[in-house]
């Protein structure tokens, strides 16, 4: 509970990851809350993810996903696709799955 809250406050060190990324965030709409992600394998809604960079450290259910303007249900390899994300997101940030 207490690396929760030091965590909101942004004052948790990050967990270092091993695993190799998934995906790279490409974009981001502040205005929309929604992130553009390119990822490096195939991504299905319901998949739970982290996301990491210079000041991003969080996990994201991934409820929907768009390519084109299209809802799909999965995120094919190597193709941009928008995400809706809770917090601020920026270019580089590295995307995890979480198994």
């Amino acid at each position: 509970m207490l690396k929760d809250i030091l965590k909101s406050l942004g004052l948790a060190k990050k967990t270092k990851r091993t695993d190799k990324p998934v995906g790279e965030v490409t974009h981001y709409y502040g205005n929309l809350g929604v992130a553009i992600m390119k990822f490096n394998k195939e991504i299905a809604v319901g998949a739970r993810v982290a996301v990491q960079g210079a000041t991003t450290d969080f996990e994201l259910d991934i409820a929907s996903l768009q390519l084109d303007h299209k809802a799909v249900a999965k995120a094919p390899k190597g193709k941009e696709v928008g995400v809706k994300v809770k917090k601020k997101v920026r270019e580089g940030d590295r995307v995890y799955l979480n198994t």
